[in-house]
């Protein structure tokens, strides 16, 4: 039985989760189609682009993308306490930036107040436009949707652009947020499409690197979109960031390609990063979940018993993935 979104998505127990959407019949409509021997590259670009706008608007961060040419990835963090404090004119504010707004909540960014009579339908508005501006089920309609009007209007064509529903895993703990950004992470060279992570375009892992490799010294202005930061260290809260230091995850990183490349077993074992090494994780069970993470898990990753916990809470019935969760958490 499917079960609803809703409950798939739990910010009390998690703020992370992997979402992955395809497009209809898994046709290559962001890609070269062999089938008519078009080239819509460009529109690889068009989702980048809106992800970012739509990091900007929605109390969400994002962690990884990739974009690949029938399918996307994205590792998200629903920022709860950001959302929290949002004040009505921010939430009026932001909501416009996606939709056309009530007239009620338009008069009141112009006037700053409106009537008695249209205070309770306003503070009604603002309830419902603050919870969803925490909703990855409303980031995702809002980017689908888009991306799909464009890819019509430039076909000349109506109907379905994506597959049904988005799917999503929940991320319970650090080791499976860190194996599902590296599965993220390094798609393209997974899939043979690029030979290195700086020629990995429509991804997060390169616009990390070049981020890193500007001068410390540049004086450039931030942009306005930031990939949520690695903050450097293990176990902190997780509303600080991303629980490592940038430098380990780009270790890590440059090894498990080089290992899915090259199949360098000597390699594999002589050479372990020291990310691996803290968190206990074997390079055999790491190189699993790099390269089989969906496949292993179905609607949530973490250790069993949290596993069970989450699937349990939802209503759910049987949970797969109880031999790769304990090789990624052997204690």
């Amino acid at each position: 039985m499917t079960i609803s979104r809703r409950k798939l998505i739990e910010p009390q127990i998690t703020p992370f989760y992997h979402v992955i959407n395809r497009c209809v019949r898994r046709a290559y409509l962001c890609g070269d189609d062999p089938y008519n021997g078009k080239n819509y590259h460009h529109r690889r670009g068009w989702i980048v682009i809106k992800i970012k706008q739509l990091a900007t608007v929605f109390c969400i961060d994002i962690c990884a993308y990739a974009v690949m040419s029938n399918h996307y990835h994205l590792v998200l963090k629903i920022d709860t306490e950001q959302q929290q404090k949002l004040t009505p004119k921010a939430v009026i504010s932001r909501w416009l930036q996606l939709f056309n707004g009530h007239p009620i909540a338009v008069d009141f960014l112009k006037e700053g107040q409106v009537g008695a009579e249209k205070q309770q339908a306003l503070s009604n508005l603002i309830t419902e436009w603050q919870q969803r501006l925490g909703s990855i089920s409303w980031f995702m309609r809002c980017l689908n949707e888009e991306i799909a009007r464009k890819a019509n209007k430039e076909d000349q064509c109506k109907g379905a652009f994506w597959e049904g529903r988005f799917k999503s895993q929940a991320l319970l703990d650090e080791k499976a947020l860190l194996s599902c950004m590296m599965y993220v992470d390094l798609n393209p060279i997974r899939a043979g499409v690029t030979p290195s992570l700086e020629q990995s375009d429509f991804t997060s892992i390169q616009q990390r690197i070049r981020e890193y490799q500007q001068p410390k010294t540049a004086t450039k202005q931030l942009p306005s979109f930031q990939l949520l930061p690695f903050v450097g260290a293990e176990h902190q809260a997780k509303t600080a960031g991303i629980n490592f230091a940038f430098a380990d995850y780009l270790e890590l990183i440059d090894w498990t390609g080089r290992c899915i490349r090259e199949d360098k077993q000597g390699f594999i074992t002589s050479n372990q990063p020291r990310i691996l090494q803290q968190l206990g994780i074997t390079p055999d069970a790491w190189l699993e979940h790099s390269e089989q993470f969906m496949e292993r898990y179905a609607n949530v990753s973490g250790k069993w018993s949290q596993m069970c916990a989450f699937k349990q809470r939802i209503g759910g019935q049987w949970c797969k993935g109880k031999s790769a969760s304990h090789r990624l958490h052997p204690n």
